[in-house]
């Protein structure tokens, strides 16, 4: 199975380059812009990827475009729909670039933030380029104008459902004492996290040909997937820090996990003490000491385990819900076989 994903993750990488160049030609420009007054000069067409090319190029896992294809050919769909799979990865980077600006982090994927590379004017305008970029796609997309229709759909509601999480997270991290009940805080992963899960999932399904209510339904188990993996993420920050970025960055940001959350309700005491710590981590930076003590509290409660055992459960619930709906084992199996790749 590692095998046949490392094939098809090498298609996915042609069609990103295709998709978004390092050097735009004429062509490009053409098929993404039509006719336009005039050719940009040379430095322009450089500039205007430059800031997602970097991004792009310092790696990911690229599972949302994978995931978008194993869900095509899950129903029935052999090549996958290879070229809409630009679609969610481009997207994806677009909101990590903005986000990062929004939460004035420092590190994503081992480097600077974009933003402190390129500039934030020059940051802000590829990050928003990139969930404009994905439409070209669906306008190429060779199917019905029916079946476009609803792959525009199923993006543009995604790309409204992302700003709605956004717009929660953002609201939370401005009141250091506010604490969210679990049950906001799993829709905002829902919605922040797992909408690009589910759109690469229910796009997939619809560009195969699945009726609406299939790709809804596989769309939802995949979104429920996004939720474990923002979770599992959650923990992994106060635990050992995240691939291309610094354990415990998510107290410099205030951000209220569900470890957080799990902590503060297990002992009073600790809501109390986190919004000190939060402060104090904002101006000290990841290297405050209120960082590793607010780590503490919140591992001595047991909070980390219960927290990744909540997205374990979530896991198994999405894999049975996959095997029970999609109509070939095959199919199946290959979907099913995208977890251990993301290490879940």
């Amino acid at each position: 199975m590692q095998t046949e994903y490392t094939r098809l993750l090498e298609l996915i990488e042609g069609e990103i380059d295709r998709a978004i160049p390092s050097e735009p030609d004429a062509a490009w420009f053409r098929r993404f812009f039509g006719k336009l007054p005039s050719s940009p000069s040379s430095p322009i067409a450089r500039a205007l990827n430059a800031p997602s090319r970097e991004l792009i190029g310092r790696g990911g896992k690229r599972w949302r475009p994978l995931l978008l294809m194993l869900s095509a050919r899950a129903f029935g769909r052999e090549d996958g729909a290879l070229s809409l799979t630009p679609v969610v990865e481009l997207a994806h980077n677009g909101s990590l670039i903005v986000d990062d600006i929004e939460d004035g982090s420092d590190l994503r994927r081992g480097g600077p933030a974009i933003h402190l590379v390129f500039g934030a004017d020059a940051a802000v305008n590829d990050g928003n380029l990139l969930y404009f970029l994905p439409l070209a796609l669906i306008d190429e997309f060779p199917a019905s104008a029916e079946l476009r229709l609803r792959l525009y759909q199923s993006y543009a509601a995604a790309m409204r459902r992302l700003h709605l999480g956004q717009t929660m997270d953002i609201q939370w991290h401005r009141s250091p004492e506010f604490l969210p009940a679990e049950d906001e805080y799993l829709s905002m992963c829902a919605l922040k996290t797992g909408v690009l899960s589910r759109a690469a999932a229910e796009l997939g399904a619809l560009a195969a040909g699945a009726e609406p209510e299939a790709g809804e339904r596989l769309g939802l188990l995949f979104e429920s997937m996004g939720v474990a993996f923002q979770i599992i993420d959650d923990v992994k920050n106060l635990r050992t820090g995240n691939p291309g970025k610094r354990r415990g960055d998510d107290i410099v940001e205030g951000k209220k996990s569900l470890p957080v959350l799990l902590a503060s309700g297990k002992d009073p005491r600790i809501a109390r003490e986190l919004p000190r710590c939060f402060a104090a981590a904002r101006r000290g930076g990841v290297d405050a000491p209120e960082v590793e003590e607010a780590i503490g509290m919140i591992s001595r409660t047991g909070a980390l385990d219960a927290a990744e055992a909540k997205a374990r459960g979530l896991l198994s619930e999405v894999r049975e819900g996959i095997a029970s709906l999609v109509p070939s084992r095959e199919g199946a199996e290959e979907l099913l076989g995208i977890f251990p790749f993301l290490g879940t």
